[in-house]
């Protein structure tokens, strides 16, 4: 390492610094790795490392803010420099910016449609590693009736997303009506035959028990897909 990075951030000019570059110019200045290191706020003495470049191994190891934003703690606290502490803050800041993107939508208001399904869970599922699969719950009118339940973790099959699962919390809930939501952790919302195979599956469960299955929403980074608006649900 050469001699200036092996300087605090505290050494750097006045208007290089994070704090006072986001003060002056706003935080669109700032470049991602600088608005990490103001959550980070210190590097490592023994390492001599800054914020900013403990910043940078995080985007070199997570590549984008996506990337560390759905990183778990373990993969955070493998970074040198990064203990439990930063880990939690990192953390804790884009839980953030996930409920500050997340539309309210409460009981009793009514389903109006897939884009307002995509913009209610998008920030919640778009950087989840993992498949999760849930059930909206609606009554006669299409009004939420209470939090989507999770039914499953984990790559969709008719073994992990099973009618009996889904429709227990139908009946214990007297709900009329339900739309199910997935996300693809690869960004592609494009529905898979499993996909498709287990949205028929429920389908038919619902219409035996005179259940309607409006649709199913598959989120990905940014973009959706509506097997209803598609003409996929049979």
């Amino acid at each position: 390492m050469n001699g200036k990075s092996l300087r605090t951030i505290k050494d750097w000019p006045e208007e290089e610094r994070p704090r006072e570059k986001l003060l002056g110019r706003g935080a669109g200045a700032l470049s991602d790795a600088e608005l990490l290191a103001l959550v980070l706020r210190t590097g490592t003495a023994s390492a001599q490392v800054s914020a900013v470049d403990l910043a940078r191994l995080l985007l070199d190891r997570f590549d984008t803010l996506q990337g560390i934003a759905g990183a778990a703690v373990a993969e955070l606290c493998r970074i040198p420099g990064v203990g439990p502490a930063k880990a939690a803050e990192l953390q804790a800041v884009f839980e953030i910016a996930r409920r500050s993107e997340q539309r309210s939508w409460k009981p009793g208001e009514r389903f109006t449609g897939s884009k307002a399904v995509f913009h209610h869970f998008q920030a919640e599922l778009r950087d989840l590693k993992r498949e999760v699969f849930l059930v909206v719950l609606l009554d006669n009118k299409n009004r939420l009736l209470r939090s989507p339940v999770r039914i499953s973790e984990g790559s969709l099959t008719a073994s992990i997303v099973h009618p009996r699962e889904v429709f227990t919390a139908v009946v214990r809930e007297s709900a009329a009506a339900v739309l199910f939501v997935h996300n693809h952790p690869s960004g592609d919302p494009a529905p898979s035959r499993e996909d498709l195979e287990i949205t028929s599956r429920l389908r038919e469960a619902g219409e035996l028990m005179g259940v309607r299955v409006l649709d199913h929403i598959i989120i990905g980074r940014g973009r959706y897909v509506s097997l209803a608006d598609r003409g996929l649900m049979g």
